[in-house]
């Protein structure tokens, strides 16, 4: 007998012949994020144990795993030999006095001599033997898990514990999360990530007009999401001559519409030079005016070579905090230090703008110069 954890995995199942691609990164994934842990991997169809490690980090091990995207559950379990005594001696030790239970059995492994339902009979016979209790199939207080598996052993545990489920980091490419300093990119960058991607990021201030404080918050909420993605490249781009221009040049309703497809502009040529293959933004329709559906018509009308991906698109702003709560962005993304979008804010921006009036506007600004000039001074911060 052993301490285990159990993993699980889910959409996986779903794939065919390149199934094992996707196997090999999320074991790769689970070793990286139990850097430093001293623990045993081993594999049985279906399932991953993780074994021989220090008994008094097992809740700090439980929650580096629940942050790794294509695990579905885990459980604490207690390993034994695929024997039906050794298995009966086992739940022998199982206490649950004065509670209703029930045995729910699975048998991978055909060959095991008993079906699911007769063994989960006979379990729970034994525990009758053994406590004051009663069986309850419908609303127990207590589930006794027992999983026999093709290695020959047996595996009883007592509860589900959900992990992120979503596809391994890094099988489905790379791409540029436009990261503000607002509730909805970090949770964009999440859910992109949790369909596999990986993620760089891109950030925009306007020092002086912004303060340093809040490019501080926006490497923060990076680092907050670095538990799900790894480290994350963030690329800080000065915006604040840009912002300027468009001030001095275009009509102040189409300030916002200019500022973001001049963003696009930046954010496709990053992606270009980085090998990335989409740009993920936070928006959700209708949010605020530079969310409409117009609006995103325009300012991606700009983008030529990659997608962009809006996973918050049809949420609303109680689901999307909801996430960030879950993930532990929203105490920073809340944090009083505006972003370089609400700065130059006008006060009646259009709602639903055209792309000949927006390319009418730009045609008061060099683009080319404007883009170059905040390409040059980029920086760049590995956060991690």
């Amino acid at each position: 007998m052993k301490n285990v954890i159990l993993l699980r995995f889910g959409e996986l199942y779903l794939k065919g012949k390149n199934r094992n691609i996707f196997e090999k990164k999320l074991i790769d994934n689970i070793k990286k994020k139990l850097k430093g842990e001293v623990f045993s991997f081993d594999y049985t169809f279906g399932r991953y144990i993780i074994s021989g490690y220090n008994a008094e980090r097992e809740d700090i091990i439980i929650n580096k795993l629940q942050m790794v995207f294509g695990l579905h559950s885990l459980s604490k379990a207690v390993e034994v030999d695929a024997s039906i005594d050794v298995i009966k001696e086992e739940v022998k030790k199982i206490r649950v006095d004065n509670k209703t239970f029930k045995v729910v059995a699975k048998r991978a492994d055909k060959t095991f001599p008993m079906r699911s339902m007769e063994l989960a009979a006979e379990l729970g016979g034994v525990v009758l033997d053994n406590n004051k209790c009663k069986v309850d199939l419908y609303n127990p207080q207590v589930v006794i898990n027992v999983d026999v598996r093709e290695n020959k052993k047996a595996y009883i545990y007592f509860e589900n514990i959900i992990c992120q489920g979503g596809l391994p980091l890094g099988t489905a490419g790379k791409a540029l999360l436009l990261l503000s300093g607002g509730i909805d990119s970090p949770v964009a960058g999440y859910l992109m990530a949790k369909r596999g991607l990986e993620i760089e990021a891109l950030h925009f201030h306007s020092y002086p007009y912004t303060s340093e404080r809040a490019k501080e918050k926006v490497i923060e909420l990076a680092r907050k999401l670095t538990g799900y993605t790894g480290k994350i490249k963030l690329h800080v781009v000065s915006f604040t001559k840009v912002q300027e221009e468009i001030h001095k040049k275009c009509v102040p309703e189409y300030m916002i519409t200019i500022m973001r497809r001049i963003m696009m502009r930046i954010a496709e040529k990053i992606c270009e030079k980085n090998e990335l293959g989409a740009i993920v933004t936070g928006e959700s329709l209708g949010q605020v005016a530079s969310q409409t559906m117009q609006s995103m018509t325009v300012t991606g009308g700009v983008i030529e070579r990659v997608p962009v991906f809006r996973p918050c698109i049809a949420m609303d702003k109680t689901e999307i905090m909801n996430i960030a709560n879950k993930i532990d962005t929203y105490e920073t993304s809340i944090l009083p230090y505006e972003d370089c979008c609400t700065v130059f804010l006008p006060k009646y921006p259009v709602i639903k703008p055209t792309i000949e009036k927006a390319e009418k506007e730009e045609s008061h600004l060099d683009l080319n110069a404007l883009i170059e000039e905040c390409l040059a001074g980029e920086e760049i911060i590995v956060v991690e």
